[in-house]
């Protein structure tokens, strides 16, 4: 059984920083690929960033473009994602996603292509 493990929400001000931790308890752990999702109260899940098993594949929603980078230590089995210059319209529950794929340099930004989730970590941007 995979466990995907969300650490580092919290709150924080307008145009401060977060750092989000996932750990991935699937053996190997560069065998997933990594995503992490959102969703604010009354609204869908939606995509941020996902990262391919190689890191040589980054994606990123056009929202948080510039502002988020997801990365990888595969020696820890964990996928960061570092929030920078935060809004308001950043607050949500945070999710990471893993698949696990043979392709090395893919990334996926559907719901429906991930296989295994964490519990969420809650973020909160005052203004």
């Amino acid at each position: 059984q995979v466990h995907v493990i969300e650490s580092g929400g919290g709150l924080v001000q307008t145009g401060g920083s977060l750092r989000l931790s996932c750990l991935n308890s699937g053996r190997p752990f560069s065998d997933y690929v990594m995503g992490w999702f959102r969703q604010a109260p009354g609204k869908e899940r939606e995509f941020v960033a996902a990262i391919s098993r190689s890191a040589i594949t980054t994606s990123y929603a056009a929202p948080v473009k510039g502002r988020f980078t997801i990365s990888r230590d595969n020696a820890k089995n964990t996928v960061y994602l570092q929030l920078n210059s935060l809004k308001p319209e950043d607050t949500a529950v945070y999710y990471c996603a893993a698949r696990a794929t043979p392709r090395f340099s893919d990334t996926y930004d559907s719901v429906d292509d991930y296989h295994y989730w964490g519990t969420g970590t809650r973020v909160t941007v005052s203004s």
